[in-house]
């Protein structure tokens, strides 16, 4: 192996090491997933909690929801091996809607117990909100994780300054405007009953659809080349017999 390999390998080893070392603390993190949803629609969403302990296990989660921002509606799907409890409440204060409407009860928390997620597992508890607020980017969702050895582990820190991550950051839901349809006008929000049954993989979104349409007029394009070049070499062919027979008269 000559000196320039081995430079070149160290090199490899050393960026791949840094490429790790960052990555892996974030797969560690409790996440709300997707991690983007549409202003003013609804959604379904999932909290991924992996557990971080080689010596236990996460017995409990606890997801605050936010109440500068209130949620009018909220359903979460059951878990095999967790009981679920949502917790309403009134406001720290009144909040009014996008609609006018005087918000003074909303929901405050969901908790998750009774099951357990062991070391190197992951659990994700899927709830279906709406609708999202229109006038702001995100949603900050902190969670309490709680292990079998007593410990809990906050995920609440808000994001920094300087856009570097926070250590126990809370799973943060970033909000963008809708896409406008084909007539111009604002996607309409899905119901709470579409946002509950559709996933993220239940039903081709307008890209999807427009992929298939291309790669249908790519196979018609194909088909029409090939059939030129086809008769292109027929001619071609028969070119080239009557030149043979015309030598040989």
């Amino acid at each position: 192996m000559t000196s320039t390999v081995r430079r070149v390998s160290a090199v490899s080893a050393g960026a791949l090491a840094v490429t790790l070392g960052l990555a892996m603390p974030a797969l560690a993190h409790v996440t709300v997933n997707p991690g983007t949803a549409e202003q003013g629609g609804w959604t379904k969403i999932a909290f991924r909690v992996p557990n971080e302990r080689d010596n236990a296990s996460t017995t409990k989660v606890e997801v605050a929801f936010p109440t500068d921002h209130p949620l009018p509606f909220v359903s979460v799907r059951p878990v095999s091996g967790w009981k679920v409890k949502v917790t309403q409440g009134k406001l720290p204060q009144p909040v009014v809607s996008d609609d006018g409407d005087k918000i003074t009860e909303s929901v405050l928390k969901i908790t998750w117990t009774g099951g357990k997620i062991e070391s190197g597992q992951f659990q994700e508890f899927e709830a279906s909100v709406g609708p999202l607020p229109k006038n702001v980017d995100a949603l900050e969702f902190p969670t309490e994780q709680t292990y079998s050895n007593g410990e809990v582990v906050k995920w609440a820190d808000p994001p920094k300054a300087d856009g570097s991550e926070a250590e126990h950051p809370a799973p943060t839901l970033k909000l963008v405007a809708p896409k406008a349809e084909e007539g111009g006008g604002e996607a309409a929000p899905a119901s709470p009953s579409a946002a509950a049954a559709a996933g993220p993989d239940v039903a081709p979104s307008v890209a999807a659809v427009a992929e298939d349409d291309d790669e249908g007029g790519s196979g018609t394009a194909a088909l029409v080349l090939g059939g030129l070049g086809l008769l292109a070499g027929l001619v071609g062919a028969g070119a080239g017999i009557t030149a043979l027979r015309r030598s040989r008269g």
